[in-house]
């Protein structure tokens, strides 16, 4: 009797977080604002900076978009290949074409001394940048953008009169690792964040950011002094919107899906060391992210395994648990995407569980590799990053 009275008030609890998600992805989808394509020409002048590394493959499709861009008249786009081994320099400079508008330039050298390699190329880009530059707009180089994506997002950060705007891209997923694992980064903060409460805020741990689509009030980015920062962060895009809340500048996110997509890791492999590199630094420590485990699997497995073997209420509250935990999914989707879902987005969210499965192994294996001292991504060692 005692076991099955614990049991129902495990999947009580269990539901009522799920469902509790669920109520923050919905209210997540109806107030978010969603980078749109609008009339008003930007008269600022803009510098985009991309930093890439061993990026042949991609980075020819973000330099046709920017040469594409509309309603910017005043902008600059720098490229820095960071010391590729792929001939991403000869794969840019076909893509530019004798644009004037775009500076490409190499870097041969390794980081500095307690610099990640993508911060010491972010501050190289901000010092190339003229210091005429009213917007600064930091991109990864597997990101793609409508035509109208840049002048959006530099509206959105005069809107907002803020620090820095995100736009969230849509992660495109095409294998099934990846259509289990990446809708969760949105997810990850869609159900568990109001936004509308986040973006007004100046609460660093309310902070929402990515790092492939970011734009940055150059005076404040300078001000702040730029990615000098966080030199030795390896998740400099949260660690710099959170500077800028400390220095007392409104942060603000918006869902970028209708006017920018990305496949940040194109396998299950890229995917995997790509998590593994960061997912240590998420909660602070081993203690938090075991924390976090445990509420995820009292959450997102313990309804669906009670659903499946339960009886009576139990069984009912197990099924009401796991519906919000697929619920919420797809809303966090919804929301990324800016209202467009497929058949495999509804696949993923009914194999939920397996997906925080997933995510967990991946955190475990980050937090192995963080001790081991075996991190590292693109060839580059990440031993004394934080």
């Amino acid at each position: 009797m005692i076991g099955s009275r614990t049991r129902e008030v495990s999947v009580r609890a269990g539901a009522a977080l799920a469902g509790l998600g669920a109520a923050t992805a919905l209210v997540n989808r109806i107030t978010v604002r969603q980078l749109r394509d609008g009339t008003a020409e930007v008269t600022e002048s803009v510098t985009v900076c991309i930093p890439a590394r061993d990026e042949a493959d991609r980075l020819p499709g973000l330099i046709a978009d920017l040469r594409a861009q509309q309603g910017i008249p005043q902008l600059r786009v720098i490229v820095l290949d960071d010391d590729s081994t792929d001939g991403t320099y000869r794969a840019a400079l076909e893509a530019i074409g004798g644009d004037k508008r775009f500076t490409l330039v190499r870097n041969d050298t390794r980081p500095p001394p307690g610099w990640t390699g993508k911060n010491a190329a972010c501050a190289r880009l901000a010092d190339l940048a003229p210091d005429s530059s009213q917007v600064l707009v930091f991109l990864d180089a597997d990101i793609r953008l409508a035509a109208g994506a840049v002048a959006a997002a530099v509206r959105e950060l005069r809107r907002a009169q803020a620090g820095s705007v995100c736009a969230w891209p849509l992660q495109r997923a095409e294998t099934v690792t990846e259509r289990l694992v990446q809708p969760l980064l949105c997810w990850s903060w869609a159900g568990t964040l109001p936004l509308i409460v986040g973006n007004r805020s100046l609460r660093p741990s309310m902070a929402v950011a990515c790092g492939q689509f970011l734009a940055f009030d150059a005076a404040d980015y300078r001000a702040l002094g730029g990615h000098a920062v966080v030199a030795d962060r390896i998740t400099e895009d949260l660690a710099i919107t959170r500077a800028l809340r400390r220095a007392g500048r409104r942060t603000v996110l918006v869902a970028g899906g209708q006017l920018a997509e990305t496949r940040m890791y194109r396998d299950a492999r890229e995917l995997e060391e790509g998590y593994s590199r960061w997912l240590w630094t998420a909660y602070g420590g081993p203690a938090g992210s075991a924390a976090i485990a445990a509420l995820l699997a009292l959450a997102y497995w313990v309804p669906p395994v009670a659903a499946l073997s339960g009886r009576g209420r139990t069984r009912r509250l197990g099924l009401l648990g796991y519906a919000a935990a697929v619920t919420g999914r797809l809303l966090a989707r919804s929301t990324e995407s800016g209202g467009n879902l497929t058949r495999a987005d509804a696949l993923a969210a009914l194999a939920h569980p397996v997906a925080i499965a997933a995510y967990l192994r991946l955190s475990m294996r980050s937090h192995l590799a963080h001790r081991g001292g075996t991190l590292s991504w693109k060839g580059r060692a990440l031993n004394n990053t934080r």
